[in-house]
């Protein structure tokens, strides 16, 4: 046997992270905000980097940007390594009111209208939320035509009722309010599951890698990045690059895992519980591959899981890092997630333990 051999089959080096805070998570995930209105995600995330970071500050577009300075030894050179996770969630804003108070909504973000039927949706106006419900408009099943039943709606088609007459709710509501669907995040076995866990999952996968970090200070200097519009073109991470001027890019996002019936596992992309996904490709981009292969040989080495990843449409921060000034080496850590763009959006246990250490690796 090789002393290649040997090493690969040595027992993996124990993980460095072992308890998530699960109810962090969970909290993140129930927070509103639609691109342009990720408030209330800003401050929890602004509380939790208190005694984490060296420097904290919020920039034009609201992103959030924390650095975390690095231990170097004599003679070595550290980079500024930045990694982003965007803190804005799919959702609408109010367009129309009509005369009988229903609203119409633009959305922000992809949807399969499919499952938008009969949803329970908070409207964030400025005196206070409302409840409200997501329906489209039309015929119930009961007097729909086969045909009727059959349609698919688009999202111009749905309305919002509030139980207000006209008057009321154009008292209390304005175009350009905030929309959400509703849903409290819960544990289901070991997955949690809620309606922002694109990309709130990333969100507390950084948080947990600063507080990792928080004893032992990282090799390469560390800027975190909360961003704000992700989910309407990269466009918080586009500035906060341009910005920040990184050496190494990182982006922190959820890809697909279609590992349910019904999909082919070659359609799987990756497939939960089996560890954090290395992005090789998406629609907007390609991974710098000496970074694939050193965070891919790292994952081997320290037994952590991990698994390769190949996106046939969709983009990250990690695009955005990536075209910054004349380029940045960049690749993408990707949770794997069933029911992507639903209000049960999961993620396992496991593959988040994986991302950390993974990162907290890398970093030390």
């Amino acid at each position: 046997m090789s002393k290649k051999q040997k090493k690969a089959d040595a027992a993996p080096a124990p993980s460095t992270v072992t308890d998530l805070r699960l109810d962090l998570l969970m909290r993140l995930s129930d927070l509103p905000g639609v691109p342009g209105q990720e408030d209330a995600v800003r401050d929890l995330v602004l509380a939790e980097l208190d005694g984490l970071v060296d420097e904290v500050r919020v920039d034009a577009l609201g992103n959030v940007i924390a650095r975390r300075a690095p231990r170097v030894k004599k003679g070595e050179v550290a980079e500024r390594v930045m990694i982003s996770a965007h803190m804005d969630e799919i959702g609408f804003l109010v367009r129309f009111i009509d005369d009988r108070g229903y609203l119409r909504v633009q959305a922000l973000g992809g949807f399969d209208t499919r499952n938008l039927f009969a949803r329970n949706v908070t409207v964030h106006a400025r005196g206070g939320a409302l409840p409200g419900i997501m329906t489209p408009g039309g015929k119930p099943v009961h007097i729909a035509t086969p045909e009727e039943r059959k349609k698919i709606p688009e999202v111009k088609e749905f309305i919002i009722d509030l139980g207000l007459n006209a008057e009321e709710v154009r008292a209390q509501v304005r175009i350009g309010d905030m929309v959400t669907l509703d849903q409290t995040a819960r544990q289901v076995g070991r997955l949690v599951c809620g309606k922002a866990m694109d990309d709130r999952a990333s969100v507390f996968l950084l948080l947990e890698t600063l507080r990792a970090l928080r004893d032992a200070p990282p090799r390469h200097e560390l800027i975190a990045v909360f961003s704000t519009q992700e989910e309407v073109g990269l466009r918080g991470a586009i500035t906060a690059a341009y910005g920040v001027q990184p050496t190494v890019g990182i982006g922190l996002d959820v890809t697909l895992a279609v590992d349910t019936p019904g999909v082919g596992p070659d359609e799987a992309v990756t497939t939960m519980g089996q560890g954090i996904g290395i992005k090789v490709f998406d629609s907007s981009m390609i991974s710098h591959r000496p970074l694939v292969d050193q965070f891919w040989d790292l994952a081997q080495e320290r037994g952590i899981p991990a698994q390769l990843e190949v996106l046939a449409l969709g983009g990250t921060d990690g695009a955005a890092i990536q075209r910054s000034r004349e380029g940045v080496p960049t690749l993408t850590l990707s949770l794997p997630t069933r029911y992507i763009h639903t209000i049960v959006e999961a993620v396992h246990v496991d593959d988040l333990r994986a991302g950390v250490n993974l990162l907290v690796a890398y970093l030390r």
